[in-house]
């Protein structure tokens, strides 16, 4: 995984947000409410729920198919992230040996049940979040937030911690070019070397973020986040909240695949 595809890779979501598709037309605030609810819901469940989180995949899915959105894109960056999901429930097997269920004969104890729970929510909720930015664009959200009264200074900061990570990356990778130029087999890549690098990169940031402040403030930035069109709630979008909210608290208060399991079992004796 190099260092220049992760760079390029990072703005890519954004990229995705300029698709004209029924769901990237939808007023930015509607689908953050929604989204919200949704991750609330999931997150919701007890520890041990496996079957009634399948039938939430229908909404991350349905963003990924309306907004027509690779699925590349986001697999990658939720296997990018995974291991913090697996580090925290990867000892539930270890802590909790209570056999809860005896499929086909197999006992199954409640630590890997409540393992598999942590990396459906995972699944569930960053996939989510990612295609929430990949339909609607981070600056898009933000302006969202902004017009549904969150405190102003939390939202710029939002925004400024964001658009401030190209800035990081992009004079990092400066710097790791100029290293590689200069370096010769194991030369330049020993830990004193890294350090100094750190501390200029540390340095040259902060450098490069003031410049960057004075020229938005010389191109009239007054603290006021400005899209080139502001959305506004309609037929569309009131459906799209009503149909979602609708599923969500049905697949919240009915095990959909449970009774199904149960019917069909039902059919086959």
């Amino acid at each position: 995984m190099k260092f220049e595809t992760e760079f390029f890779n990072i703005g890519y979501l954004d990229t995705l947000s300029y698709r004209d598709t029924l769901v990237h037309r939808l007023d930015p605030r509607i689908k953050i409410t929604v989204s919200f609810l949704f991750i609330i819901l999931v997150v919701s469940f007890p520890k041990y729920e496996l079957s009634a989180l399948v039938p939430f995949f229908f909404y991350p899915v349905f963003l990924l198919a309306a907004g027509n959105i690779p699925l590349h894109a986001i697999s990658k960056k939720i296997l990018f992230v995974s291991p913090f999901a697996v580090f925290i429930g990867i000892f539930n097997p270890l802590l909790d040996t209570d056999i809860l269920v005896t499929p086909f004969g197999i006992p199954v104890t409640g630590g890997w049940i409540s393992f598999l729970s942590i990396l459906m929510k995972f699944i569930l909720t960053v996939s989510t979040a990612l295609l929430l930015i990949a339909v609607t664009s981070f600056p898009g959200i933000c302006e969202a937030l902004e017009r549904m009264k969150l405190p102003k200074i939390f939202v710029l900061q939002l925004l400024f911690l964001y658009r401030y990570i190209f800035v990081l990356l992009e004079v990092a990778l400066k710097m790791l070019r100029a290293r590689e130029a200069r370096s010769f087999g194991k030369k330049g890549k020993e830990i004193k070397t890294f350090t100094k690098l750190i501390s200029v990169l540390l340095v040259r940031s902060v450098e490069r973020a003031e410049r960057i402040y004075q020229a938005m403030l010389s191109r009239g930035f007054r603290g006021e986040i400005r899209v080139a069109k502001r959305h506004r709630p309609g037929i569309a979008d009131f459906l799209f909240a009503v149909t979602a909210v609708a599923l969500f608290v049905l697949f919240r208060k009915v095990n959909i695949v449970y009774y199904v399991g149960e019917t069909v079992s039902r059919h086959i004796r």
